[in-house]
C-alpha cells in the first residue's frame, strides 16, 4: 500500500490522495473550476499577523506560570531559563520563517513541512501530535479562565464564565478568518499594554516609588537569595532548580513560533509579511520574557507566604500571579484586579489562538489525505468549519474545572502539551536540515527568499538541546520518595503516543524510514507562490509616522 503522496498548489488545495482512495476534489476542479469550499482565503492583513505571531505566546505561562517557577527554584533560575529557552525559540522561529517563506501555500502547516522534508510517517504522527496538543491547549487556556474568574469569587458557578468564554472562542473562528485576526489583533494588543505596564510598575517599585516607599533594588536576590535549591541542597540543588525552570519554562513558549506557519497560506503578501514578522517575534518575546522575569525576581521572593500558599494549594488563577503578589506587597489598592483582567485576556486570546492552530492542522492533515475529508469542507468565507468544530469540541474538557480537580486537570493539560511541544520542537528542526540539504542539492540555497543567520548550527542547538529536555522533562519522579504514576505518565505518555502513531503509520503504509534528498519535493506549488509575490514589493517608509506604522503593521 502506498504512502499519501505530497503536493498542495496555489489555485486551491489540490488534495492528495492514496492509491486505494477516491479522490477527495470535487469533479469540477478537473476543469479547472475553482472549489470554494474546500478552500482558506487569504483574509489576514500584515498588522494581524504580526499580533497573532507575539500574541500567542503571551499567555498564562507568563502571567502565572512564571510564579510557580519562582516559588520552586528562585529568580535566578527563572531568568537563566527564559533566557536559554528563548534562544531555542529564536532557532525554531528562524528555520520556520525561511521554510514557509519559501512555500506558504495554501492549507500550509507545520506538520505538513515536517512530512514533506523527512517522509509521510513522521508527518502523520507530527500532525496528530500538533492537533491534539493544539486542542489541549485550547481546553489548558479556557480551564485557567476559570480559575482566574475565580479570583474575583463570582456569585454564579464558573461554569457559565468557561461557556461564554467557549462560545465566544468558537464564534471568533468559525465565521471569518478576518473576525480572528482583528479579535487576536486586539487582545494581543492588550496584553502587550499589560505587560509593558507590569515591566514599568516592576522598575518603578525597584526604585522606591510604591506607595509604601520601599525600595527594593535586588533585596530578595540576597534574601532569601538567587537560587532555591530543589530536591537537594547546595550546587546540585541549584542546577536542578535551573534544569527544573528551564523544562517549565517551555510551557511559555511552546507552539508559539509555529502560528505564523499555521497562518501563513491564510496571510496576504506572505513572501514579505512572513519574513517580517519572524524577524520580530524573537526580539518582542526577549523584550516581554526577560524583562518581565526579571521584574517578577526584584518584586517578589520565592518565599512570600502569598506565593507559596497559592502555589502550594494548586493555584493557577491570578492569586499564583507573581505580578498580583507584588501589586499587592506594595500596597497598590485596586490594581490587582487590572492585572486579574488582563490576564483573564490573556488566557481568552491564547485560548482563541489555539482553537484556530489546531482547527488548520486539522484541515491540512484532511488535505494529504491523513484524516476524514470532512475537516475539509469550508464556508463561503474560507474557514474549514468542520475542523474549526472538532478542535473546539476537544475544549468541552475545561468544564472538568467544575470538579475538585480542575487544578489537576490544568496541570496535566499543560505538562502534557509542553511534552508535545518539545517532539515536535525537535522533528522542526531535523526537517530543516533536510530542507536545507534538499535546496543546496539543487544549488538553489543562494535563490531562498528568506535566510537566517547561523544556520545550520543553530538547528543542531534545538534538536540537542530539546531532545534532553524531551527525555529529562519528568527526572524529578525518579528521586527517592517522588516516585508516582500519575507524574510520570503525564511525563512520558506523550512520547509513547508519538512513537505509536508514527509505527502504525509506517507498518501500515510500509513509507520509506526517510525520502531520500534528490528524492525530496521542494518545487510542487513554488510556482504558483513565485506568481503570487513576484509583485509583492514594499517601500520604504517616507517619514517617522510611516516608520512607526511600518514596525507595527
Amino acid at each position: 500500500m502506498s504512502p499519501p503522496s505530497v503536493k498542495s498548489m496555489e489555485e486551491g488545495w489540490a488534495v492528495p490522495v492514496q492509491s486505494n482512495q477516491p479522490d477527495y476534489e470535487d469533479p469540477k476542479a478537473e476543469q479547472g473550476e475553482v472549489v470554494e469550499n474546500f478552500h482558506t482565503k487569504r483574509g489576514l492583513a500584515s498588522r494581524q499577523l504580526q499580533l497573532i505571531a507575539i500574541g500567542g505566546c503571551i499567555g498564562t505561562g507568563l502571567f502565572v506560570g512564571s510564579g510557580q517557577v519562582l516559588s520552586l527554584t528562585g529568580p535566578a533560575p527563572l531568568l537563566m531559563s527564559y533566557i536559554v529557552m528563548s534562544t531555542v525559540v529564536w532557532f525554531v522561529m528562524n528555520v520556520l520563517g525561511e521554510m514557509t517563506t519559501y512555500l506558504p501555500i495554501r492549507g500550509v502547516s507545520v506538520p505538513y513541512l515536517i512530512g514533506r522534508f523527512t517522509e509521510p510517517s513522521i508527518g502523520f504522527a507530527a500532525g496528530y501530535n500538533y492537533w491534539y496538543s493544539f486542542a489541549m491547549l485550547l481546553a489548558s487556556e479556557v480551564t485557567a479562565s476559570g480559575l482566574i474568574i475565580e479570583y474575583w469569587n463570582p456569585p454564579v458557578s464558573v461554569g457559565l464564565w468557561i461557556a461564554i468564554v467557549l462560545v465566544t472562542i468558537l464564534a471568533l473562528n468559525v465565521f471569518a478568518v478576518s473576525f480572528y485576526g482583528e479579535a487576536e489583533f486586539w487582545f494581543a494588543t492588550l496584553k502587550i499594554l499589560a505587560i509593558i505596564g507590569l515591566i514599568i510598575l516592576g522598575v518603578v517599585l525597584f526604585f522606591g516609588g510604591g506607595p509604601n516607599h520601599d525600595r527594593l533594588g535586588f533585596r530578595y536576590w540576597q534574601n532569601p537569595g538567587a537560587f532555591n535549591p530543589y530536591l537537594v541542597p547546595g550546587n546540585t540543588g541549584k542546577f536542578l532548580g535551573f534544569w527544573t525552570a528551564f523544562i517549565k519554562s517551555g510551557f511559555s513558549f511552546i507552539f508559539s513560533p509555529e502560528l505564523i506557519t499555521t497562518a501563513a497560506g491564510e496571510v496576504e503578501a506572505p513572501r514579505r509579511n512572513i519574513p517580517k514578522a519572524t524577524k520580530r517575534f524573537i526580539y518582542r518575546v526577549f523584550t516581554f520574557y526577560i524583562l518581565g522575569s526579571l521584574v517578577i525576581g526584584v518584586t517578589v521572593a520565592y518565599n512570600d507566604r502569598r506565593l507559596t500558599e497559592a502555589v502550594n494549594s494548586g493555584g493557577s488563577g491570578a492569586g499564583a500571579s507573581p505580578f498580583v503578589v507584588a501589586i499587592s506587597n506594595a500596597g497598590i489598592g485596586g490594581l490587582n484586579h487590572v492585572v486579574n483582567a488582563a490576564i483573564l485576556i490573556s488566557a481568552w486570546s491564547s485560548g482563541n489562538a489555539w482553537c484556530y492552530a489546531g482547527s488548520r492542522t486539522l484541515f491540512s492533515l484532511a488535505g494529504e489525505g491523513q484524516a476524514p475529508k470532512i475537516f475539509l469542507r469550508c464556508n463561503r468565507n474560507g474557514v474549514p468549519w468542520v475542523a474549526v468544530l472538532a478542535t473546539w469540541t476537544i475544549g468541552l474538557l475545561s468544564f472538568l474545572n467544575l470538579s475538585s480537580s480542575g487544578q489537576t486537570v490544568f496541570y496535566w493539560f499543560t505538562n502534557l502539551t509542553t511534552v508535545g511541544g518539545f517532539i515536535n520542537w525537535v522533528l522542526i528542526g531535523i526537517a530543516y536540515l533536510r530542507f536545507r540539504k534538499a535546496i543546496i542539492f539543487h544549488n538553489m540555497l543562494d535563490m531562498l527568499p528568506f535566510k537566517t543567520p547561523w544556520q545550520p548550527y543553530g538547528s543542531y542547538y534545538v534538536i540537542f538541546l530539546v531532545s534532553i529536555l524531551t527525555l529529562t522533562n519528568g527526572y524529578a519522579v525518579f528521586f527517592p520518595g517522588n516516585f508516582n504514576a500519575s507524574d510520570f505518565l503525564v511525563a512520558y505518555i506523550v512520547i509513547a503516543i508519538f512513537i505509536v502513531l508514527y509505527a502504525g503509520h509506517k507498518i501500515w503504509y510500509r513509507t520509506p524510514w526517510m525520502t531520500k534528498v534528490s528524492e525530496i519535493d521542494i518545487f510542487s506549488g513554488k510556482e504558483e507562490i513565485d506568481r503570487l509575490c513576484e509583485n509583492d514589493l514594499e517601500r520604504n517608509p517616507r517619514n517617522w509616522m510611516e516608520m512607526i506604522w511600518w514596525w507595527i503593521a
